[in-house]
């Protein structure tokens, strides 16, 4: 019994070992989801609660673990990403009269 489990084990061990390519894309997911968070509304109030939400409800983490085992290693192996980059992310700056 103990050798089955061992040889389970070592199957598994070998199938996560081929099939996550353990390289680092661009996490083009995570980088939409960010850049949609930025632009919610024109209140970085507002944003930060939704960015707090996301995170609570790991929405934030759930995307970055896609573009990890996911949509990086499909990059990495077709050379084609299914998500498309998003635009730069620019954070909001106080409009003036605003307090920092």
């Amino acid at each position: 019994m103990t050798k089955l489990f061992c040889r389970a084990g070592a199957a598994v061990a070998l199938a996560a070992c081929l099939s996550t390519t353990s390289c680092i894309g661009p996490n083009n997911a995570y980088n939409s989801l960010l850049t949609w968070n930025s632009k919610l509304s024109e209140s970085k109030w507002l944003n930060e609660l939704a960015f707090l939400g996301l995170n609570i409800i790991p929405v934030y983490g759930l995307f970055l673990f896609g573009d990890y085992i996911i949509f990086n290693s499909v990059e990495f192996w077709t050379g084609d990403n299914w998500i498309h980059k998003p635009e730069a992310f620019k954070p909001q700056h106080p409009k003036s009269g605003e307090s920092k």
